[in-house]
């Protein structure tokens, strides 16, 4: 690489760093319940002149550079953000708002979850159902009228044929393929998820599955009927678990893990990467029992992968990332030892015959999750490729087949989650399981509570996103990835 290309890359490397920093250290602020150090339309304040058709050119030009697809994409993502942000401004206020009155309680949108998993009932979710329909309708247009800009931009002056191809080429993933793959996948899993799943709807409902709602799913997959068996501590205090793999929280370099019930907060996990690996935020506001456990662990599972990765990787391979994937596959392997056999009983204590009834609901409730996302993704791309965003039938229509659940067909567009992010899951669900299983293979069925786990954790997660999935599988000497562990697991527990 020539002196001028060098400079070129430095200068484009660094402005969009420090425009990504901008963008999350804003979420961070508004997730807290803070005040943000600025305005969203200050974020492109002298920046204008670089967000631009001709900065793109400039990249493309960069032959042979490495990174370059993650620098392109990073530079398209602020060409977007900047020209929907009045748009994406209005439907924010709009949805701060929004709100269903369930027996004299206000029920905002951003509190939907946490209060269907931990303080409804089956009326009450009935009533919800109701109300969020007719606010569904009146939202509606603001998001439709978002999606359709970002596709006018995609298609016009970013020339691509698609929304499918625009994401296709961001992630490098085959879409036909994978298409292919889940619905088979799904297909193969019908009797025994739909089986198990009326069992316990009918246990814990008196309902049939085809009567429920996706907000009833919500309350049961929240796993509250087995609260009484979590240990009566705070979650902060099962955090030294770590320990076993030679990492202390607290005094983790980078790490900041904030877990407090503030006014404000939102009531949703999440981890902010704000830079690799030197600043990472996990935020959670706990609601109390089994799915604190859970959401804690996946977190940490982002949080840990990113403040191990090495320094020396270039900002594409740490900060640029086109596909969280991999990401998601260190947070599903952390989540999904928690509800273990051996972890439960060693752990935390419980009695054999108790981790064995929790065991069986977590797998069950996986399995509906995983068909949950792998069903969001069918059903995506079939509105994509239809091109009619406006009309959430089909949509709700195809999660009705593969969940068991009614879905609204007018919510259908605040179920859309950009770039087919549901994949993403589905995927970092996958090679979980083959990462599972290398850990119990080579070291055994406790592999959690060994320091080699810990050694094999930070060894992949120096590697950042520097490869995908398929590519880090084979340099690690992995399985390549496949569907039949995670059929073998569901087997297995439900059978």
């Amino acid at each position: 690489m020539d002196t001028k290309t060098h400079t070129e890359l430095a200068q484009i490397e660094n402005a969009l760093f420090h425009l990504n920093y901008r963008w999350k250290l804003h979420s961070l602020a508004m997730w807290k319940g803070e005040r943000p150090p600025f305005e969203l339309y200050q974020i492109y304040d002298a920046y204008d002149e670089f967000v631009s058709m001709e900065t793109l050119a400039q990249i493309e030009g960069l032959n042979g550079v490495k990174g370059r697809v993650q620098l392109r994409h990073a530079l398209m993502d602020h060409y977007l953000q900047r020209a929907l942000l009045p748009h994406e401004t209005e439907m924010r206020a709009w949805m701060k708002g929004a709100s269903a009155h369930v027996n004299g309680q206000k029920i905002y949108f951003r509190d939907i979850i946490p209060w269907c998993q931990k303080q409804s009932d089956y009326n009450g979710r009935q009533v919800l159902q109701r109300e969020t329909g007719p606010l569904c309708k009146f939202l509606a247009p603001f998001a439709l009228n978002y999606w359709n800009i970002l596709l006018e931009h995609l298609t016009g002056e970013l020339g691509f044929d698609s929304y499918l191809a625009y994401c296709s080429e961001k992630k490098g993933l085959d879409y036909p393929y994978y298409y292919g793959m889940l619905k088979d996948l799904l297909l193969k899993s019908d009797d025994i998820y739909f089986a198990a799943m009326e069992r316990w709807c009918s246990e814990r409902f008196g309902h049939h599955l085809g009567e429920l709602t996706r907000f009833d799913a919500i309350h049961i997959l929240g796993l509250g009927h087995l609260d009484p068996f979590f240990p009566a501590k705070p979650i902060n205090e099962f955090t030294p678990f770590f320990n076993y793999w030679g990492i202390d929280l607290e005094k983790t370099f980078g790490l900041n893990l904030e877990i407090g019930r503030e006014q404000g907060k939102s009531a949703q996990a999440i981890t902010f990467i704000l830079q690799v690996p030197e600043e990472v935020y996990v935020l959670m506001k706990p609601e109390g029992g089994w799915i604190d456990l859970e959401t804690l662990w996946h977190e940490l599972g982002h949080g840990l992968s990113a403040v191990f990765t090495s320094p020396e990787l270039s900002i594409a391979d740490k900060d640029l990332a086109t596909s969280f994937s991999l990401s998601e596959a260190f947070a599903f392997l952390n989540q999904n030892f928690t509800l273990s056999g051996p972890f439960l009983v060693r752990y935390l204590g419980l009695d054999r015959s108790v981790s064995e009834e929790i065991h069986y609901y977590k797998v069950l409730k996986d399995l509906s999750i995983f068909r949950r996302y792998a069903a969001k993704f069918l059903a995506e791309v079939d509105m994509f490729q239809a091109g009619n965003l406006s009309d959430g039938r089909p949509y709700a229509e195809v999660m009705a087949r593969y969940t068991g659940f009614y879905y609204q067909p007018e919510s259908h567009l605040f179920d859309l989650v950009p770039e087919f992010y549901a994949l993403d899951y589905v995927l970092g669900w996958l090679t979980e399981t083959i990462l599972e299983a290398y850990l119990s293979d080579s070291i055994g069925a406790e592999w959690m509570f060994q320091a080699e786990a810990g050694h094999v954790l930070k060894h992949w997660w120096r590697q950042g996103n520097e490869k995908d999935i398929p590519a880090f599988l084979q340099s690690n000497g992995l399985e390549a990835l496949h569907t039949e562990r995670i059929r073998g697991r569901w087997r297995e527990a439900l059978s």
